[in-house]
């Protein structure tokens, strides 16, 4: 067995408003969001069973977060995961706009 360390890979699937995490090119989980306007609005995370208790949640949200800094938006937390996260990480704190009434209902229809 190789002693090297694998490295997940994080990418932003536009075309289905997600990012994945792919260990070895295997994907391993996501995080969902809506674009509104200025705001990224995460509304579901979730790891694939098979890759569960390695950590992979917190290196697929951190860097879906560094790449909405990156691109000049903000964060709207609608995904628990994401509002858990955003709380023990405040470097992110600058990046943060509150879940609203008004943004729920706008999401809840952007979902369909």
């Amino acid at each position: 067995m190789s002693e090297q360390a694998v490295v997940p890979t994080v990418h932003n699937v536009a075309d289905r408003h997600r990012y994945e995490i792919r260990v070895d090119d295997a994907f391993a989980g996501l995080t969902a969001y809506h674009d509104r306007g200025e705001q990224r609005v995460f509304y579901h995370t979730r790891i694939d069973d098979a890759f569960a208790g390695r950590g992979l949640a917190s290196v697929l949200v951190r860097e879906a977060l560094n790449d909405v800094r990156a691109a000049g938006m903000r964060v709207v937390p609608g995904c628990p995961y994401v509002k858990q996260f955003l709380g023990k990480h405040e470097e992110f704190a600058d990046l943060v706009d509150p879940v609203t009434p008004e943004i729920l209902e706008w999401l809840r229809e952007a979902r369909g």
